[in-house]
């Protein structure tokens, strides 16, 4: 890596073109044929080829990243592993290909022209790709021996590469070298990927090495002349993975020549460099799933939201069903938290897994406990345990304590029998006892940090209480970059409002009117009078006429049909048959105690999810209206890889459980859940504050306790705003006057506040958009991709400045508290650059709004922006002097210097244009 093959007029080329603004509008590339693709790691670049075999098209990261997505076809040689292999017919095979094991097809043979598109294209199709990356192309110089069959077999490939285009002309398509082809072929495609520029592989072993200078100029021939037909290009090269890191002279040399560089391992299975790099985002956080599912435990519950809060990703693993990960493996992780309930069975394997991770900078945390009883251990990692009786005596005292410790409760001051001394690393809190014997409990480490015991998390009866500040502690012991985050809390500057409602009980009896029951009152006096968007479920078990209450389900069925008649609401299902415990499920089936005992019933899980959703869109939807897509989860909310994977099959959408009700009472971090949890490929999405059950004593009384949710909106909106209001509850709450009034009084305090109302459809997205956004930085210029439904960036500053001159796809911000919140336009990418406080805004932006923004234009001095929003709009402009509003409908309007606030009466949709003098 110490020499390069490239001129002085390279480097100065490198140094004009690579420019902040300019990299991050560079395009980059990303080839990877791993495992368990991240798309936080590949999402910024512009072409993602991958190995199809590889990718879940169902996950919500393929949806998001599909148009960059090009999947692997060998189109002139087939591996026996490949699964197209066994229906290779024996006379397409015409050699072999020894260096790779593979065999060589017939290029010209029309029956293996006409499967390669049927067998090898279409099927890939139908599982979601669209565009596709064809390697191979000049394997047939293998078998050819004449100069006539080497023609022969090259009409053959641009013949096929030709017909490709023809046949799906929506396709992309990239071509792995082809130079001899495109002159014929620069039509049909849209970029050349080619091998070994400066570094790539060689010998029978394909080992690494330099390439000549001379081979270069064969190269730069054929590269100016695909770049004649404006052409990407892209240059793949091999590294060994710890040279990767200092190849950035080779990616700027590629770069000059107007190249798009790549570099990797000739596996191809890790994550390398390209002219634009991911910011890791994915904290890796070992657990044990042997007793107790994720779902239930403390590292989820209470070690996902600081993380999230953050911008980072919480990815749990269960070291007791795999070994630690291949160090390879972990370079594209920001970070490793250990909280584990028991020790870990191998601990110089964990340690020396930590040691080697420190080498490749990811730092790691011990949180709860060491999960290594082995002393000779603890010291490789510069911490010296010894045991000594528990002193009697109370007399001990506080050696040394940081400002994060102390966050919601003091530590306790009691000892157990192991000591811990630091060889090393920065004490955050250490206390001694009555006989002077010193003890650390938490401290930031060389290879990252650790709080364990009374400096972490005290349980007091049924609460968690966090002793150490943990936003802080994991940022500074992982050494996590701080960055822009997206955010689901908010959109346009206000706090998002959505509400849906579980089936549950829509036949009780309502106390004060024994003919009607709560689906009535619900209908009447919720839906129908408070205008927001609202998102109700029924559950199929319960309105079906062959169910539960065949006398009643007439009148159910109608009540059905009058609410989703209703503008302001959206359908879902509450499944049918209400599971209480979905890990129950065997076999595909679940035995009726767990579950409503339906007569006649056989549990189906395509019938409780898909076969409710479709029973509403032709039974009780009114032509013209959105179909439902939604389940609300119901008994436990727990539901299981395989159910998710059912649901994601089908485009689905899910919501409920994670526990959040924190109140006065109860005002710990812990009663805030997570925005969701992963399993495997798809993620469970968590409600933002639980329902009137929880509030009520599971339904016994008080019954109007549902007005403490207030209490949790506060909680969860300062100091941090952690959740969107979510007015969350169950149809039963129609059938007493206490549960109604409450509800009334949520309802009437909740569109008093500052807030956009969305559908519940609408806020699932965002959450899930969260785990996949893909993020890189320049030099204060952040590039941010995969913004498809979240349409907000929080800066964790209380006065952060935008510089919108130079920022890209950027509405306009606005300030809460100790957060600056960035509006985005409806673009899935955008670059935000900030800028000094003391530089004021020329150009006009939206401050705020409680509507979307559904265009935006800005050309020749003028603004034009078009709202559509679900109540009556509220906006707020930052309008510099010598511009003027142009509203389309009358409104009322407020000017406090450069503030231009309007208030319309009813008006839902409306033009603003912003016309400024040049």
């Amino acid at each position: 890596m110490k020499h390069l093959c490239c001129s002085k007029f390279i480097l100065i080329l490198v140094f004009v073109y690579s420019s902040v603004f300019g990299a991050l509008n560079d395009k980059s590339a990303m080839v990877y044929y791993g495992e368990n693709i991240s798309y936080p790691m590949v999402g910024i670049h512009d072409y993602i080829i991958v190995q199809p075999s590889h990718i879940n098209t169902k996950s919500h990261g393929f949806s998001v990243y599909r148009d960059k997505m090009y999947a692997y076809v060998s189109i002139g040689e087939v591996h026996s592993d490949a699964q197209a292999y066994k229906k290779i017919k024996k006379e397409w095979i015409l050699g072999e290909n020894k260096t790779w094991n593979s065999k060589v097809l017939d290029l010209e043979n029309r029956e293996y022209q006409e499967f390669f598109f049927k067998e090898m294209i279409e099927p890939q199709m139908k599982k979601g790709f669209k565009n596709f990356f064809f390697d191979t192309l000049d394997s047939y110089q293998i078998v050819a021996k004449t100069q006539q069959e080497r023609a022969r077999k090259k009409r053959a490939l641009i013949s096929i590469i030709k017909n490709f285009h023809k046949r799906y002309p929506d396709a992309k398509l990239v071509i792995n070298r082809g130079f001899e082809i495109i002159d014929d072929v620069h039509e049909s495609i849209d970029a050349v990927l080619f091998e070994s520029y400066f570094y790539g592989l060689g010998g029978k072993n394909l080992e690494y090495k330099k390439i000549n200078a001379k081979d270069r100029e064969w190269l730069d021939t054929y590269i100016q002349k695909i770049q004649s037909y404006k052409l990407d290009v892209i240059a793949l090269d091999y590294m060994k993975q710890e040279d990767i890191a200092d190849s950035e002279k080779s990616i700027e040399a590629i770069k000059a020549k107007g190249m798009i560089p790549y570099i990797s391992t000739r596996e191809l299975d890790i994550y390398g460099k390209s002219s634009k790099n991911a910011i890791k985002r994915e904290i890796l956080t070992l657990i044990d799933e042997s007793k107790i599912d994720r779902i239930k435990q403390s590292v989820h519950i209470e070690g996902a939201l600081p993380l999230e809060y953050m911008g980072y990703i919480q990815k749990l693993y269960d070291v007791n069903s795999h070994p630690l990960p291949l160090i390879k493996d972990m370079h594209h992780y920001a970070g490793v938290v250990i909280w584990l309930r028991e020790k870990y069975k191998k601990p110089s394997e964990l340690v020396n897994w930590i040691l080697e991770l420190e080498k490749i900078n990811v730092k790691v945390v011990f949180a709860t406990n060491f999960s290594i009883e082995s002393s000779q251990m603890l010291e490789k990692l510069g911490i010296k345990i010894e045991n000594f009786n528990k002193p009697t005596s109370k007399n001990s005292k506080v050696i040394y304590k940081d400002k994060m410790i102390g966050y919601e409760i003091e530590p306790s001051l009691s000892e157990d029998n192991n000591y811990f001394t630091l060889l090393k690393g920065k004490s955050l809190f250490t206390i001694s006892d009555s006989i002077n014997q010193e003890t650390t409990l938490a401290a930031i480490m060389p290879w990252g940090g650790y709080a364990i015991s009374n400096a972490f998390i005290i349980e007091l009866v049924d609460d968690n209480i966090w002793i150490i500040d943990p936003f802080k502690f994991f940022a500074k012991a992982l050494r996590l970059k701080p960055l822009v985050i997206p955010d689901v809390t908010t959109q346009n500057g206000k706090r998002l409002l959505f509400t849906h409602i579980d089936g549950d009980g829509i036949m009780n009896a309502v106390e004060w009117n024994p003919k009607l029951v709560s689906g009535d009152i619900i209908y009447s006096e919720i839906l129908k009078k408070y205008k927001i968007p609202h998102s109700v479920s029924v559950i199929g078990g319960e309105i079906d006429t062959n169910g539960l209450f065949p006398k009643l389900a007439k009148h159910l069925q109608k009540i059905t049909t009058d609410m989703y008649k209703l503008d302001n609401v959206e359908p879902a299902t509450h499944t049918f048959s209400h599971p209480y415990f979905w890990n129950m499920i065997v076999d595909g089936n679940l035995p009726a105690e767990y579950r409503l005992n339906i007569p006649n019933y056989t549990f189906s899980l395509d019938k409780e999810i898909r076969g409710c959703l479709e029973d509403i869109n032709t039974l009780y939807l009114k032509k013209g209206k959105k179909p439902a897509d939604i389940v609300f989860w119901s008994g436990d909310c727990a539901p299981t890889y395989n159910v998710l994977k059912n649901i994601y099959e089908y485009n689905i959408l899910n919501i409920n459980g994670g526990d959040t009700y924190i109140t006065n009472t109860n005002p710990w971090l812990s009663y805030v859940a997570p925005l969701g949890i992963e399993r495997g490929d798809y993620y469970q999405v968590f409600t933002g504050a639980q329902n009137e059950n929880i509030y009520t004593n599971e339904w016994l009384g008080p019954f109007w306790g549902f007005k403490k949710v207030i209490q949790t909106f506060k909680l969860t909106n300062s100091p941090r705003r952690l959740k969107p209001i979510d007015i969350y509850y169950h149809l039963y709450s129609g059938s007493k006057r206490a549960s109604l009034n409450a509800l009334k009084y949520v309802f009437d305090w909740a569109i008093a506040q500052d807030v956009m109302p969305i559908y519940t459809s609408e806020y699932i997205p965002m959450v899930m958009d969260y785990y996949t956004v893909s993020m890189s930085e320049e030099d204060g210029y952040f590039l941010v991709d995969g913004m498809q439904d979240i349409k907000t960036l929080r800066i964790e500053e209380e006065k952060a400045n935008v510089d919108l001159t130079h920022s890209e796809g950027i509405l306009g911000f606005n300030h809460f508290e100790t957060h600056t919140y960035v509006h985005l336009d409806n673009v899935n990418r955008v670059i935000l650059k900030q800028s000094s406080l003391n530089e004021p805004q020329t150009e006009p932006y939206l401050i705020s709004s409680n509507a979307k923004v559904t265009s935006k234009t800005y050309k020749n001095n003028k603004l034009i922006l078009d709202f559509k929003g679900y109540v009556a709009l509220r906006l707020e402009l930052h309008v510099p002097k010598g511009c003027k509003v142009k509203s389309s409908v009358k409104v009322k309007r407020e000017v406090k210097g450069s503030h231009v606030e309007l208030n319309y009466k009813k008006a839902k949709e409306v033009k603003i244009d912003v016309i400024c003098r040049p």
